[in-house]
């Protein structure tokens, strides 16, 4: 027989495993720190459009085209009741004009708008005169709902509109938004307003109309 002592055999250990064990979890670790990343830029993307749209309706807020102080432009104009209108003839009874261009046709709001001011702005000498750039006929059927029975001007290509800065604001390129323009008996502009709703209460307006 040999001398020689047998060595006993090295128990199998679960240090290998545990340490890919630990390894595993400490994989996932930078999978949750993404996630979690992900998840607030997801969160603070619609703040963030939402600051730069009211950064934007801000800018559009200001007269355009340095019309303020301006002559108005002239025009001339169908309306829904098969007449025409010409800025001169609302004038020259001596008082003002009150432009008012809007989206038209698909906002109640602007309809609603109409009665809402058109009263007490005849008693402050000032005409009411809307604009639309919608089918006469479509825009006809839309004011009977509201019981408007003055003609609505029909500016189908936009060239009165246009003239005046009302396209572009607040996003709408094709057709105004809810805007107003006073134009005093001498033809000027004296004050321009861009709304960004589409209905303002009759206070609330003429808190911020110039008085006569």
């Amino acid at each position: 027989m040999s001398n020689q002592t047998k060595r006993p055999t090295p128990r199998p250990t679960t240090s290998g495993r545990n340490s890919r064990s630990r390894a595993g979890k400490g994989s996932r670790r930078p999978s949750q720190k993404r996630s979690s990343s992900w998840s607030w830029l997801a969160f603070a993307a619609p703040v963030l459009v939402l600051a730069i749209v009211v950064a934007i309706g801000t800018a559009t807020d200001e007269p355009q085209h340095g019309l303020l102080g301006a002559e108005a432009p002239g025009f001339s104009l169908p309306t829904t009741d098969g007449t025409r209108v010409a800025l001169d003839d609302v004038l020259n009874g001596g008082g003002q004009a009150m432009l008012y261009f809007s989206m038209g046709v698909g906002c109640d709001g602007c309809f609603a708008q109409i009665p809402e001011i058109e009263a007490e702005l005849a008693a402050r000498g000032i005409t009411l005169v809307p604009v639309m750039v919608d089918p006469a006929e479509r825009v006809a059927a839309e004011a009977s709902r509201f019981g408007i029975n003055d003609p609505i001007l029909i500016d189908a290509d936009r060239s009165a509109s246009e003239a005046y800065g009302m396209l572009g604001v607040y996003g709408h390129a094709d057709r105004p938004s809810h805007s107003f323009a006073l134009v005093g008996a001498d033809r000027e502009v004296r004050w321009v307003k861009h709304y960004a709703t589409m209905f303002v209460p009759a206070a609330d307006f003429f808190a911020e109309v110039p008085e006569a």
